[in-house]
C-alpha cells in the first residue's frame, strides 16, 4: 500500500492555522481587515488575558446574509476574487478565503453579523472547526466576531505564548498603526481592565499622532509627502493574440508616499520602531526598509534606527501581495524605481527640515530598544501576582521594559523643592547647570516634613518672559551666530538672538569637508597631495579582496596606491589635507570597514565611506586654539551645507540652548 495519503479537511485547516494564525495579534489582524474591507467606519476591540480567553471585533460593515455567513467558513471562500486575473490587481486587504476557518480551527468562535439590506442577522458558533449552530436573530448592521479559548485544541502552540502582557502589547501596537493608517475611522481598544485606545475620528495624520500620543511625540517627528509619475507598467501588457479588441493599454499611474520620520537625536537600537503600509497595508519589506536606512546614512550612526511611519500608495498592480499566507510580505513591480524613490523623498525631507537638538534633550538621549508610536500598557493587578508567582521572575523583570515592570520596590519620590543654594564650602554641579536646581528634602511626620512656605513674587518686570524672541529650531540661523570662544579648545560657544550654540568644531569640519569633497569627486577636481616616500602597507587575504574592488574609487578620491608585493601596496599620493602619519591608518580602517560590511558594496556606499574617513582624517581636531577669524569661517561654511545637524558618522555638530530654555531656568516663565 502507498505511503502517500490526503490529508483530511480537519489536519489541513490546522496546518493553515499555524500559518495565519501565529498568536493572539494575527488574529485581531485578521478581523480588523476583514472589517475594513466590509467598509467599516467604527471598529471595536475587547481583548481578555492576551487575547488567550477572549477576542471580540465589532465593526459596521456591510455584514452578510444567511448563505455568505455559512459559506466565509469553508476555505478559499471569498468575495474579493473571481479569476486569476484578480490577483495581478487586488485592491482589499484579504483575499485568500483562509483567515476565518484557519481562526475557527483553533478556537471557539461566535460570528453574528447582519447585512443592513436584509430584516434579520445570522448567528453562527463553531468550535474546532465543526459547525455547531446557525440561527436567525435581530441584529443591529455589521459583524461581530467573539473568539474564545485560543489554542485549547492545540496544547503545544497554546504553551508557547508569551505572557499576557506581553500578547496584549502585540494586539495594542497592531491596532494603534491601524488607527494612524485610518484616521477617518472610530478605533477603541478595550482590556478587561482599561480602556487602552479611544480615538475618535481625525482630520488628518497629524491630527490623530497629536490625538494619540500628544504633542510633544508630534513635535518629534518630521512629515513626509512626495509624489511621482511611474515611467511605466509593472505588468507586461498581454500579446496581441490575447487582447481584446476594445484593448487600451493601462497608465503607469502614480507612486505617492507620505507619512512621518524622526529627527536624527532620535534613535533607536532595533528596526521594530519602522512602520511600512502600502496601500493601507502593513508589511514587512526588506526593498522599503533598506532605502529608509540609506535616507539616515551619514546622519545618524550606522548601529541605531530611526522611528519611521511611512505610507506609499500607488496603482494595485504595482504590488504582489500574494507572497505569504499572513500578507505581510508583499514583492513590488518596479523595487529599484520605489527604493530610490522613498531614499530621495527622505533624504530631502530631513534636508528641508534641518532640525537643531535641544542641548537640554541631548544631553540624556541615548539610543532605546522600546518600540515608538506604541502605547503603554498598565499590568493589572492580577498579571501581577501572577508573574511574581511564577519561577524565576525575579531574573526576568531585570530586563523587561519599564512598562511592564510589576513591581519596584523604591520609596516613592517626594516633589522637588526649589531652595536657595548654600553659598558656602564647595559645590558640585553635574549635567546641566542652567536648569533649575531642585534639592529632594526627606518627608517625615509632622513639622519636620513640612516644606516653608514660598515667597511669592512681586510683580514687576523682571518676572515677564522675553518679547519678540522666534524659538524655531531651524539650523538655516546658523549664518546669524557670533562666535564668543571656545570651551577647552574643543567646543565653539556662539550667541544669536534665539539662545547660545554650543558646536564641535571638530564634526563641524567634518561635515564641511565632507560635502565638499563629494561634490570635488563629482567635478573630478579632487585635490591630492604627493609623497616625499611612498607609505608601504600591508594587508590580510580579505582586505587584499576588498582592495581591489574599491582601488579605482579611492584613486578618484586622491589615493595612488599600487601592489608592492604579494600582500602589499605602496601609497604614493593622498588626499590634501591628510597627515602622511595618518594615510596608512586610515587606508586600514576604511578596509576594516568594509571588511566588516554583510551587505553587498555599491558604488554610493563606498564614495560616502571613502569622503567621510578623508574628512575625519583632515578635519580640524580637538583641543587645537582656534582665532575669532577661524572660528567665524567655520560657521560661515558650516551654514552653507545642506546637512549641518550631524557629522557624516551620526554625531551632532550643534547643540542649540534656546531663549525659551533660559527663561525657564531662571524662573521668568
Amino acid at each position: 500500500m502507498g505511503r502517500i495519503h490526503v490529508l483530511s479537511e480537519h489536519v489541513a485547516n490546522k496546518i493553515a492555522a499555524g500559518e495565519v494564525v501565529e498568536r493572539p495579534a494575527s488574529v485581531v489582524k485578521e478581523l480588523i481587515e476583514n472589517s475594513l474591507d466590509a467598509g467599516a467606519t467604527r471598529v471595536r476591540i475587547d481583548i481578555e488575558a492576551g487575547g488567550r480567553k477572549l477576542i471580540h471585533v465589532t465593526d459596521n460593515g456591510c455584514g452578510m446574509v444567511r448563505d455568505d455567513a455559512m459559506l466565509a467558513f469553508e476555505r478559499h471562500a471569498t468575495s474579493k476574487l473571481k479569476n486569476d486575473e484578480d490577483l495581478l490587481s487586488i485592491s482589499t486587504l484579504g483575499f485568500r478565503g483562509e483567515a476565518l476557518p484557519s481562526i475557527a480551527a483553533v478556537s471557539r468562535l461566535r460570528m453574528e453579523t447582519c447585512d443592513p439590506s436584509q430584516p434579520s442577522g445570522t448567528v453562527v458558533e463553531i468550535a474546532g472547526g465543526r459547525m455547531l449552530t446557525v440561527e436567525e436573530a435581530g441584529l443591529p448592521p455589521g459583524t461581530s466576531i467573539t473568539i474564545r479559548d485560543l489554542f485549547f485544541n492545540t496544547p503545544a502552540r497554546r504553551k508557547f505564548l508569551k505572557a499576557e502582557s506581553t500578547e496584549l502589547s502585540h494586539i495594542a501596537s497592531l491596532v494603534t498603526h491601524y488607527a494612524l493608517a485610518h484616521p477617518e475611522m472610530h478605533w477603541e481598544l478595550h482590556s478587561a481592565t482599561n480602556a487602552i485606545l479611544v480615538a475618535p475620528p481625525a482630520a488628518t495624520h497629524s491630527e490623530r499622532i497629536y490625538q494619540v500620543f500628544g504633542k510633544e511625540t508630534l513635535d518629534e517627528l518630521i512629515p513626509l509627502a512626495a509624489q511621482i509619475a511611474l515611467e511605466r507598467v509593472g505588468l507586461p501588457e498581454p500579446p496581441l493574440w490575447r487582447r481584446e479588441p476594445d484593448y487600451e493599454p493601462a497608465t503607469p499611474g502614480e507612486l505617492r508616499l507620505h507619512g512621518f520620520a524622526s529627527k536624527p537625536e532620535i534613535q533607536k537600537l532595533n528596526r521594530n520602531s519602522i512602520f511600512i503600509f502600502v496601500n493601507g497595508r502593513l508589511i514587512r519589506d526588506k526593498v522599503v526598509m533598506h532605502a529608509i536606512i540609506e535616507a539616515y546614512r551619514n546622519i545618524i550612526p550606522p548601529t541605531v534606527f530611526p522611528v519611521v511611519l511611512l505610507f506609499l500608495e500607488m496603482p494595485c498592480s504595482e504590488v504582489d501581495v500574494n507572497v505569504h499566507p499572513s500578507k505581510t510580505e508583499v514583492r513590488f513591480r518596479q523595487q529599484s524605481f520605489l527604493h530610490d524613490f522613498v531614499r530621495d523623498s527622505l533624504r530631502s525631507a530631513l534636508m528641508a527640515a534641518r532640525p537643531a537638538p535641544a542641548f537640554a534633550s541631548e544631553i540624556h538621549q541615548s539610543p532605546s530598544a522600546r518600540v515608538a508610536l506604541t502605547p503603554s500598557l498598565p499590568v493589572s493587578a492580577e498579571e501581577a501576582f501572577r508573574l511574581l508567582a511564577e519561577p524565576g521572575t525575579a531574573q526576568a523583570n531585570a530586563s523587561r521594559p519599564a512598562e511592564f515592570s510589576v513591581f519596584d520596590l523604591i520609596p516613592p519620590q517626594p516633589p522637588p523643592r526649589n531652595e536657595a543654594l548654600p553659598f558656602t564650602g564647595s559645590m558640585t554641579v553635574e549635567g546641566n547647570a542652567a536648569m533649575g536646581a531642585a534639592r529632594i528634602v526627606p518627608q517625615g511626620f509632622g513639622a519636620q516634613g513640612e516644606a516653608p512656605e514660598a515667597v511669592p513674587e512681586t510683580a514687576s518686570s523682571c518676572a515677564l518672559p522675553l518679547d519678540g524672541i522666534d524659538d524655531a529650531m531651524d539650523l538655516s540661523m546658523l549664518a546669524t551666530l557670533k562666535p564668543l570662544g571656545q570651551i577647552r579648545d574643543s567646543f565653539i560657544l556662539a550667541v544669536n538672538p534665539q539662545g547660545l550654540w554650543i558646536i564641535d568644531q571638530h564634526v563641524a569640519h567634518e561635515r564641511v569637508l565632507f560635502e565638499k569633497i563629494l561634490a570635488e569627486r563629482g567635478r573630478r577636481q579632487v585635490e591630492t597631495q604627493r609623497l616625499l616616500m611612498p607609505i608601504i602597507v600591508e594587508l590580510r587575504p580579505a582586505q587584499q579582496a576588498i582592495f581591489a574592488e574599491i582601488a579605482e574609487e579611492l584613486q578618484r578620491n586622491g589615493f595612488e596606491a599600487e601592489p608592492f608585493g604579494i600582500r602589499t601596496i605602496a601609497i604614493q599620493s593622498a588626499p590634501a589635507g591628510i597627515p602622511s602619519d595618518d594615510v596608512a591608518k586610515m587606508l586600514q580602517e576604511l578596509l576594516e570597514q568594509f571588511e566588516r560590511e554583510q551587505q553587498a558594496l555599491n558604488l554610493e556606499k563606498i564614495r560616502t565611506r571613502i569622503a567621510a574617513s578623508i574628512a575625519c582624517h583632515a578635519a580640524i581636531k580637538v583641543n587645537m586654539p582656534l582665532d575669532q577669524a577661524k572660528m567665524e569661517w567655520l560657521l560661515s561654511e558650516l551654514a552653507q551645507t545642506s546637512y549641518p545637524m550631524s557629522c557624516p558618522h551620526g554625531r551632532p555638530v550643534v547643540l542649540r540652548y534656546s531663549v525659551k530654555d533660559i527663561q525657564k531656568a531662571f524662573k521668568r516663565i
